[in-house]
């Protein structure tokens, strides 16, 4: 993850990877419209990324079978502290810019995990 947060994956350098997709996919959408389109996909791959680290932190953390609150608690911690670290690495990238709502939006995406663990846990609970 770390390798995300290198001047290789800066919104200039993505965009120019994207940008010409997306205006081929797009063909009527103006370069407005393309730039709203890149920085949700940058943003919807921060949520991502940190909802399989949390999903992997659950699983690594977690010491039986049935749910736990503290063990999901611990992963989106564990996530938080990661993302406020990956945070403060990109102060001393160039290219790279640091964001507090990109470490807000990292642990949305690990607790949005947590939820889809507790409601599994919770439906294989309920089933017959």
């Amino acid at each position: 993850m770390f390798a995300f947060s290198s001047g290789w994956f800066s919104g200039e350098r993505t965009g120019q990877a994207l940008l010409p997709l997306l205006s081929f996919l797009f063909p009527s959408a103006d370069s407005a419209t393309l730039e709203a389109i890149h920085q949700a996909l940058r943003k919807g791959a921060h949520v991502g990324e940190y909802a399989v680290l949390s999903g992997l932190l659950y699983r690594a953390l977690r010491t039986g079978e049935a749910w736990s609150a503290r063990t999901a608690g611990a992963a989106i911690l564990l996530a938080a502290l990661y993302a406020a670290g990956d945070e403060l690495h990109q102060v001393f990238v160039p290219e790279r810019t640091a964001a507090v709502s990109d470490c807000l939006i990292d642990v949305g995406g690990a607790a949005a995990a947590q939820v889809v663990v507790a409601a599994a846990a919770l439906s294989r609970r309920a089933a017959p």
